[in-house]
């Protein structure tokens, strides 16, 4: 038997003799590749694989927004209860949906009547853009708001819908968004990480974390959780008896035999991505509590985000600490309304206006704050904040006597604001009764498109080379919305 010190690298045999077997074929191949533009760096620590083929040039356009918050109503807000406004919905209450529009999925549920807005409309600003009485506080910033009223999607399903709006695709296992603009645009803060996300404190998505996945990318660019209450990160702090000079010379141990690893086997990601996590947990100790520590925060700062109120308290300070996250230069922030399953996020099949209702008294002052913030520091401009949810709801109650209404991916409402969006606005329609785009539709593509160009990013250039193909956050799909823009 052959002793295992002649193998070298202290490998084993069975990777020797895989490694001879493979070794003369993977030349030729490389060489191959290499010619063709395929050929990928060696992974290092301190330095992000990029994706082949792709570059700086090709990929960024002229600077627009540096950061963007996305305000994700987990559940599906009813768009003609909150920003489409349908009159004919009074005029036919309690007819059915007209015979033409019978290809409803409607998983199973009872397709009721023509149900009218269960709040009023009312028009805000100098546009008079026209916003329910569920959010009354957003209606005051109506000249900062551009409103998507055409979108539609791929899925009726919460879990599929959600995970489609985060990363393109309803299959699970691709990158998100955020992830895709860390990836093309890195993050200004080393000390902090350039996506974070925040849930609600009643629970997160029905399809977990590949919601903020950084799928088939290296885990450096994956979504960070932050918890709404209490330390903003779990096991962040390191035992109290080992101070930072002991615990500094421990990651550089660790880093010397991990390097030495790495060194030995090119393109070993996930220990690349393992040495870059330890290095960033060490600098967020200090740099992660400060960026929450909303304590320093003036009482007229924490008032107008509701901060302290029983009902706007979490999602007050979550706004809070996503305006300090951007000031500190943190790429893309998520902030979750609603959380867990049905009742409990915004899916109001028992009733529009106590569901609604409810989330939106939670979030209509502090997401109008978080404007109100933006925009008296200088930052609107340079970031983008999204709303919406994974899909709309029906223009009809869910049966008789029904106050709910079922989910509607034919047709929906998401709003911009900041990043140079034309304010004022609304883009695309939906029918007479707001149950399917039938204006300037806007796929979830196109959204993700343009929320990519809002960034500066070319959402075709942007591209990583996955098992034989470029793959994109828009596939083979998208166009940018280039009205919106002013």
């Amino acid at each position: 038997m052959l002793h295992q010190s002649l193998y070298p690298c202290g490998r084993s045999r069975r990777e020797f003799v895989w490694e001879m077997g493979a070794g003369f074929s993977g030349v030729a191949l490389a060489s191959m590749l290499s010619n063709r533009g395929f050929g990928a760096q060696p992974a290092a620590a301190g330095k992000p694989q990029q994706a082949p083929n792709t570059t700086d040039a090709q990929v960024r356009r002229p600077s627009r927004a540096k950061s963007c918050i996305f305000l994700m109503m987990n559940g599906a807000p009813s768009q003609v209860d909150t920003f489409d406004y349908k009159p004919e919905l009074d005029k036919y209450a309690g007819r059915q949906l007209p015979a033409d529009k019978n290809f409803i999925n409607s998983g199973g549920r009872k397709m009721g009547f023509l149900t009218p807005a269960w709040r009023p409309f009312r028009s805000g600003g100098e546009s008079g853009l026209l916003v329910s009485d569920y959010f009354p506080h957003v209606r005051e910033h109506a000249d900062k708001l551009c409103v998507i009223n055409s979108c539609h999607t791929d899925s009726h399903a919460h879990g599929s819908a959600l995970v489609a709006m985060n990363t393109g695709k309803t299959l699970i296992g691709r990158p998100s968004l955020g992830s895709w603009c860390v990836y093309g645009l890195g993050s200004e803060n080393e000390n902090l990480p350039g996506y974070v996300v925040m849930l609600d404190k009643r629970g997160g998505p029905i399809g977990g974390q590949p919601n903020w996945s950084s799928g088939f990318m290296p885990a450096t660019y994956e979504g960070t959780l932050f918890r709404p209450v209490g330390d903003p990160i779990l096991d962040l702090k390191g035992p109290a008896h080992v101070t930072r000079e002991v615990q500094r010379e421990q990651l550089n141990l660790l880093a010397r035999f991990n390097q030495q690893h790495l060194d030995s086997r090119p393109g070993a990601q996930d220990l690349a991505d393992r040495m870059r996590s330890y290095e960033l947990a060490y600098r967020m100790q200090s740099a992660a509590p400060d960026a929450v520590d909303i304590s320093q925060e003036s009482e007229q700062t924490l008032r107008m985000y509701g901060v302290g109120n029983q009902v706007t308290n979490e999602y007050g300070q979550n706004c809070l600490v996503a305006r300090r996250l951007v000031e500190r230069g943190v790429r893309f922030i998520q902030l979750y309304s609603g959380g867990g399953h049905l009742e409990e996020t915004w899916d109001a099949h028992e009733s529009i206006e106590k569901n609604h209702g409810r989330h939106a008294a939670e979030v209509d002052q502090p997401i109008a704050a978080l404007l109100t913030d933006l925009e008296q520091r200088g930052l609107l401009e340079d970031t983008l904040v999204v709303w919406g949810g994974e899909f709309g709801r029906m223009p009809f109650s869910e049966g008789k006597d029904a106050p709910g209404r079922n989910h509607n991916p034919y047709g929906f409402s998401m709003w911009l604001a900041g990043g140079n969006i034309n304010g004022g606005t609304t883009y695309g329609e939906t029918d007479e009764f707001g149950f399917e785009a039938v204006v300037n539709k806007v796929h979830l593509h196109d959204l993700h498109a343009t929320i990519l160009h809002a960034m500066g990013l070319d959402h075709e250039s942007l591209n990583w080379f996955h098992q034989g193909r470029e793959e994109s956050l828009t596939d083979v799909g998208g166009h940018v919305i280039h009205e919106l823009f002013s």
